[in-house]
């Protein structure tokens, strides 16, 4: 399941549901009259930036997550090393 988002001009909803949607309708409120403008994440309440600088795919491509490139080597497994000694301190 995707995470849901709510964009809210005042007190006014205008939006619901994936980021992407809702980035849409956040560029084209804000591209109208550039009213306070506020995203929320619908899980945790908390508010998500977002940057609507320049054209809608512009926005959207900055919202798409990163793929990250594979690394190289063996992968991290969360062990720390450790120093070990026999003799006495």
């Amino acid at each position: 399941m995707s995470a849901t988002y709510s964009a809210f001009v005042g007190h006014d909803q205008i939006a619901h549901g994936e980021l992407a949607e809702v980035a849409r309708a956040a560029k084209s409120a804000w591209d109208a009259d550039r009213s306070p403008l506020l995203v929320f994440n619908d899980d945790d309440g908390r508010q998500v930036e977002l940057d609507l600088r320049g054209q809608i795919e512009n926005v959207l491509a900055r919202i798409a997550p990163k793929a990250q490139p594979p690394q190289r080597g063996r992968p991290k497994l969360g062990v720390t090393a450790r120093e070990v000694t026999l003799l006495p301190t």
